[in-house]
């Protein structure tokens, strides 16, 4: 396997000599050879930051670097991107990794472990030093003990020990809201609009959620800095009408500061007919880990410029609804001084007031705060069925009021399940697998979607539970059995009769699938109903993924563990990918529970045993999302046909743990359609001057500006290419390949010769058809078009003409084909390069010396060639141990050199029977504990040591 991206930027962070030749090498790589998948974009707009294994990060941010298969994440390893400041003043990153091992504290048992994902060696549960075990696992183990049955039963106040900041193990989430009102002190008419909006922030990346009423369809959403800059902008779509949502990523670390610190604000404008704007701050709030129902209060006066939200939620164990409100231009009060403004909040059904509660809020603060005690069944009702409605009014000479309808809380969140052999009441291991996902409407009504594939026995239940009280004693709530299809295999239908309770419990995820079937009448499979939050991927959730199981690999897999991906291919032809899996086998310990460590990849199905598969990602988790790029028109058309899967590979599996047929209909067989438009009018956006001049990447050439990254003929001389690298302008002369005609002619407005049409008339009817029916091919590496049956050497930029490759234009499928250039095989022992430029190498009149050898140019395209890894040069088949910097030789890991290719793998490590595993330091492979003792044994013991021998 090629060393991936993040290997060299280690080693380029630490020893940089040898990055240009691999970087370069790199980039003469053909379309057909295998290209992993792209990585998001970097961070843009010039922000400061460290690119680092092809992802960008903020300054002062820390990471262990993941070098990929087979070497993984280096744990003993931390790098950090240092700020530093240029003599202009600019400030910029610099990657600094070290060696964190020996911060590892003293420990005083003797039996010592080292836990996967670590790098310190722990005491086991129960020793001295168990003080030393990781926070982030600690707080998992504190979520997982106040899950107990004796902590259920906690009030709204009582939920002090969750934290919005930390719901899960291994990814860290904040919560932030914000109220968009109308701006009030402009002498435009205020809007009567009123917007909420419901922020995540998962280390760089925040996504956020819009709900909006009295306003109409919004245009653009902009994030504000602390100065009222806007830091990110986002367009909305047109067909986005009750729920926009949206993503920022890679935020950078003083935006992230300034988010963190509730310094940003948020507006929302509008552009069809009166341009209306909302704006609001961007605050954190504790009620929001606990909402379950929320309600956008609005006011009825035209231009008001007020409105509110409210958060609420049921108490666990009783009909007690908690509430919180936060409020904006209800008060008018331009002193300084803070005044008590008296206030009525209203509980109202059909403009019958059912509770009412009085109270004073400052007019500098006004948020409030109260809970209504002992809803009788019919309030619980009205509240299940969204016909509650909350109003506040002040009481004055001049009162104000808005109000609101109360429903389920409503964000861009996928309410989903995952069901499992492994999750079952009963755990086992089938390889069978159940995927739901759900729809909660505003009037309480709950859409279904369920399906189950790879069952031992046929489906007798199909059910909503609560958590069992106690073993084998199941709480059904609602029975899906009569709309499911033994033919197909799916449930679709709706529960309509949604108590309240049902809703709160449903979006606090204390809700559970089981599928009961004749052998398993337990259930089979169950699954956790979750919300999965929103990742910006455009992939369509609300219709049902792709099911991954063990049932679906061949030969197939008995495992507790499954899975669904949604899966969607854009106008681009891109593919995004998301990815979830559950019910993998846990530890004894569930501080050191991982669900999943492993690969996920595409293929094709076919009758053949060469299946194509490409690599999406390796994940440590039990999700994963991303977007692949560099798809072959092959793989597409597997899509379009459903010949396609997406396979989970795990180490114990390592040929496909669970695996699922997907089927993507679209329409890239014959190219991408979607990028020739984008290009054209990214083409009249680049060439208009006065934007050209705003960039501070332009280049200026011959009295014309030039964006970066393009590329042109200069008018001094048409034989040469010009491109743009960030005001520089560089400038190559353009090679013009061998001809096999006998006669060439040279047209005027061409550099490179042409075979002559009357002697090679096979040669030119390629071109003629191009000239008078516009084919051809678009090449990205010179940005022009080709005629069909033409050929050049491939212009890549900073490089320049690759001589080592040629390019033809295939037909009128606008196919390129690039290969490289096939050398003569010589006879001496030291071939050398005339010019810097030529690709093969010739044999010289005197024979070079050896040491001429790390002087030479490893990219020779004949014969056995040699791989070059860190500083070091090998032969052709030559095997060794990679050395890494600031971990010193992996021993664990073997590399060889295979015709100039450098390949990477880890040491297979067998199954162990036993369930007590450890692993020493000088160890590859783990072993059982026992067995390690015995061996200890006799090598303490003389007379068994000199036994052991003989």
């Amino acid at each position: 396997m090629l060393a991936p991206r993040a290997l060299r930027s280690l080693l380029c962070a630490l020893s940089c000599a040898w990055w240009l030749p691999t970087r370069t090498a790199s980039r003469l790589k053909t379309p057909a050879l295998p290209i992993q998948s792209e990585r998001e974009p970097l961070q843009s707009k010039g922000l400061a930051g460290c690119s680092f294994g092809g992802r960008f990060y903020s300054l002062e941010d820390t990471w262990h670097p993941d070098l990929g298969e087979p070497f993984g994440v280096m744990h003993c390893v931390q790098c950090h991107c240092e700020p530093q400041k240029s003599r202009r003043g600019k400030v910029s990153g610099k990657v600094n990794c070290r060696n964190i091992k020996q911060d590892c504290p003293t420990l005083e048992c003797d039996d010592a472990v080292l836990l996967p994902g670590h790098c310190c060696r722990t005491c086991p549960k129960g020793a001295v030093d168990k003080k030393q075990a990781d926070t982030t696992l600690e707080s998992f183990e504190h979520f997982h003990k106040k899950g107990k049955d004796d902590d259920l039963h906690k009030s709204y106040n009582d939920r002090s020990y969750l934290s919005s900041e930390n719901t899960g193990l291994g990814e860290s989430r904040t919560e932030f809201v914000a109220l968009l009102t109308g701006v009030t002190d402009s002498w435009l008419p205020s809007s009567s609009g009123v917007a909420r909006v419901r922020l995540s922030l998962t280390r760089t990346t925040l996504t956020f959620s819009v709900t909006y009423q009295r306003i109409g369809h919004p245009s653009k959403i902009a994030i504000l800095d602390s100065d009222g800059t806007p830091a990110f902008e986002y367009k909305v779509p047109k067909g986005q009408a009750d729920m926009i949502c949206g993503v920022w990523k890679n935020m950078a670390k003083p935006l992230l500061r300034q988010l963190q610190s509730e310094q940003m604000r948020i507006s929302m404008t509008t552009s069809m007919g009166r341009r209306e704007e909302v704006v609001g701050k961007i605050i954190k709030h504790r009620a929001l880990f606990a909402e379950t129902f929320s309600s956008v209060l609005t006011s009825e006066v035209e231009n008001a410029g007020m409105g509110g939200i409210a958060m609420l939620t049921l108490s666990d164990s009783e009909n007690n609804l908690h509430f919180i409100l936060i409020l904006q231009g209800l008060i008018k009060h331009k002193d300084k001084e803070p005044v008590l403004v008296p206030i009525r909040v209203q509980l109202v059904y059909r403009q019958h007031v059912l509770r009412e509660i009085r109270a004073n809020i400052t007019s500098n603060d006004p948020d409030f705060a109260e809970v209504l005690t002992d809803l009788n069944s019919r309030e619980m009702f009205w509240l299940s069925r969204g016909q509650l409605e909350i109003a506040v009014a002040t009481e004055s000479q001049d009162p104000r009021q808005i109000s609101g309808y109360i429903t389920g809380r409503k964000s861009c969140d996928t309410i989903q399940s995952v069901m499992s052999s492994g999750d079952a009441l009963i755990p086992a291991k089938t390889g069978g697998v159940g995927s739901a996902i759900f729809n909660l409407h505003d009037n309480g009504t709950l859409d279904y979607q369920v399906q189950v594939a790879g069952l031992t026995s046929d489906v007798v239940g199909l059910t909503i539970e609560l958590k069992p009280r106690r073993r084998n004693k199941r709480s059904i709530l609602y029975d899906l059995t009569p709309e499911y299809s033994k033919a197909t295999g799916q449930a679709v239908g709706s529960w309509s009769r949604l108590e309240s309770r049902h809703i709160h419990m449903l979006l606090q995820n204390e809700l559970f699938i089981n599928v009961a079937t004749t052998h398993s009448q337990e259930g089979e499979l169950r699954g956790q109903i979750k919300a999965l939050p929103y990742s910006g991927l455009e992939v369509s959730r609300h219709e049902l993924p792709t099911p991954l199981a063990g049932h679906f690999v061949s030969p197939q897999v008995r495992t507790g563990a499954s899975g669904h991906a949604w899966v969607s291919v854009d106008k681009q032809c891109h593919l995004h990918y998301e990815i979830i899996v559950t019910g993998l086998s846990k530890t004894d310990d569930v501080t050191v529970n991982a669900h999943l460590h492993g690969l996920a990849e595409i293929g094709e199905l076919d009758d053949s045993s060469t299946n194509h598969k490409r690599l999406l990602t390796g994940f440590y988790g039990s999700q994963v999302q991303g977007v692949l790029k560099d798809i072959s028109i092959e793989l597409l058309q597997h899509l379009d046909q459903g010949t396609a899967f997406i396979q989970v590979s795990t180490k114990l599996n390592p040929q496909g743990e669970i695996r699922g047929r997907v089927h993507v209909p679209n329409t890239c067989k014959l190219g991408t359609p979607g990028e020739v438009e984008e290009t054209e009018f990214d083409e009249l956006f680049l060439n208009d001057p006065e934007e050209l001049k705003k960039d501070p990447n332009t280049c200026f050439f011959e009295n014309q500006y030039h964006a970066h990254g393009s590329h042109w003929t200069p008018s001094y001389d048409k034989c040469f290419t010009c491109s743009c690298q960030k005001r520089t302008v560089i400038c190559d002369p353009v090679i013009c390949p061998e001809l096999t005609c006998s006669r060439t002619i040279q047209p005027e407005d061409k550099c490179c010769p042409v075979c002559d049409e009357r002697r090679e008339p096979k040669d030119m009817k390629a071109l003629e058809t191009a000239e008078e029916h516009l084919e051809g091919c678009y090449f990205e590496g010179d940005q022009k078009m080709h005629a069909p049956g033409t050929t050049w050497h491939p212009f890549v930029p900073p490089f320049g003409y690759i001589k080592c490759a040629v390019c033809t234009c295939k037909g009128s499928t606008g196919e390129v084909h690039c290969e490289k250039v096939t050398c003569p095989v010589l006879t001496c022992s030291q071939p050398v390069r005339r010019s810097p430029s030529d690709c093969c190498k010739e044999c010289p009149e005197e024979e070079r010396t050896p040491a001429d050898l790390e002087h030479s140019d490893m990219m020779q395209a004949d014969g056995p060639r040699y791989c070059k890894f860190g500083k070091n040069f090998y032969q052709n088949s030559d095997s060794w141990h990679p050395w890494v910097p600031l971990v010193g030789e992996m021993k664990c890991i073997n590399c060889w050199c295979d015709h100039g290719v450098t390949k990477c793998q880890r040491k297979q490590c067998p199954v162990l029977p036993c369930s007590n595993i450890t692993r020493t330091e000088s160890s590859c492979c783990p072993e059982c504990a026992d067995q390690k003792e015995e061996a200890d044994l006799m090598t303490k013991t003389p007379g068994k040591r000199r036994t052991w021998r003989q």
